[in-house]
């Protein structure tokens, strides 16, 4: 069945087995009309469906919560999956939903137009890097994956999130280098990028002509120091090249983010923030050393945990912490390591983008914090430094052919 609003035309199949109750498919919408449909109630769990794009039909998942009643606007949360994978095995890996299901919030994983290499697998056609024969227009697809969400459910527009893993995360940082205005804030697991790789002078870093957002934007970022597959500090694939520091602090300028990254280093992970930056926006990240391509499953020392605490500050009151960070609880005794899982971590940073953490503007220059440039060398200690375009000629990464 096709389903039109604002103009895109979609094509909605829902199996007998995923159709929930009191959902009805409408076969027009003005675009006056294509706001959150509020008022049914759908069925929980996981929901295969497909939709026409750009000529194509594309498929995904949307989990929703069993609190849904449609009464009331809900966040969603579009979770992106690795190369090699589907929407299935990423909502497995993530655990969105877990945390949707406890929230209340909606989760939509999509499926990139590229067969995996593995079978049932598939993998993102990223714009500017990815070569490989039969991708289609992604840009397109989730942007209609985003419209169809807004005609069907009701759902808060101003509470749209992204979140990637590997490719799927280097898709949603080049969705949003596209301009894309749909999502409040995204986090990243191995996989930020701020634009396609580009040489100068014998050092990589992104192409600033090929990010350009629509808006500062509050990015939360994981990394392991021994990933083979996107090395956090540079190098590997074509599509890859420049490292996460460079891409951490290259966002930092995106966002017109004041004095240099600060960073609290504890035990085995290391805790970065941006924090004054522009339109509230925030940039923390996650460096956990002797971590791998998975997602975080990582023990954290309650003292790490406790110095990421996102800070909120509410008008005409003093600074106040926010609730305890997500943590697994099932410790006991005196044991002072805890699990942190990555989704979790996500979804208290989307729920403060609007109330950064308040650093005293005094500190942005103030070397005695461990303020260092996220582009500086490990024996470099200054407060600044800015990645400008050099006036000399660059050249692009070679793209493999088969790079996913």
């Amino acid at each position: 069945m096709n389903l039109t609003v604002a103009g895109r035309t979609f094509r909605l199949q829902f199996p007998a087995k995923t159709l929930f109750a009191g959902f009805a498919i409408l076969t027009s919408m003005s675009a006056a009309a294509s706001a959150s449909m509020c008022g049914q109630a759908a069925k929980p769990g996981r929901h295969e469906f497909s939709l026409m794009s750009q000529g194509a039909e594309r498929d995904g998942v949307y989990f929703v919560p069993s609190s849904y009643d449609g009464s009331k606007p809900v966040p969603v949360v579009f979770d992106f999956h690795g190369s090699n994978s589907n929407p299935n095995g990423q909502l497995d890996r993530s655990g969105w939903d877990k945390v949707a299901e406890r929230t209340g919030v909606m989760v939509v994983a999509l499926q990139g137009s590229l067969d995996g290499d593995l079978p049932g697998t598939h993998a993102w056609n990223v714009p500017g890097v990815t070569t490989r024969k039969g991708g289609l227009d992604e840009v397109s697809f989730i942007r209609d994956a985003v419209s169809m969400v807004k005609s069907k459910f009701c759902v808060d527009e101003e509470r749209f999130y992204g979140s990637g893993y590997s490719g799927g995360g280097r898709m949603l940082s080049q969705y949003l280098c596209s301009g894309s205005n749909d999502f409040a804030a995204a986090g990243f697991v191995a996989s930020l990028r701020a634009g396609v790789p580009v040489e100068a002078e014998g050092r990589w870093r992104p192409d600033m002509a090929s990010c350009t957002p629509a808006k500062p934007m509050s990015i939360i970022a994981f990394a392991g120091t021994k990933d083979p597959a996107n090395p956090y500090q540079g190098g590997g694939k074509p599509y890859w090249q420049y490292g996460g520091e460079t891409a951490l602090k290259r966002w930092a300028e995106l966002d017109g983010c004041k004095g240099a990254v600060k960073s609290k280093s504890l035990g085995n992970f290391t805790f970065n923030s941006y924090d004054v930056c522009k339109s509230g926006s925030r940039i923390h990240s996650y460096v956990i050393d002797a971590w791998d391509h998975a997602w975080p499953r990582a023990t954290m020392k309650s003292d790490v945990i406790a110095a990421s605490a996102v800070l909120t500050r509410k008008p005409g009151s003093d600074v106040t912490p926010k609730a305890q960070p997500a943590v697994d609880r099932r410790t006991s005794g005196d044991e002072s390591a805890r699990q942190v899982d990555a989704a979790e971590r996500m979804w208290d940073f989307f729920q403060n983008t609007e109330g950064q953490m308040v650093v005293d503007a005094t500190s942005k220059t103030d070397c005695s914090v461990k303020a260092v440039s996220a582009s500086a060398k490990p024996s470099e200690t200054t407060c600044s430094q800015s990645l400008k375009a050099s006036a000399n000629p660059v050249r692009n990464a070679p793209v493999a052919e088969d790079a996913l």
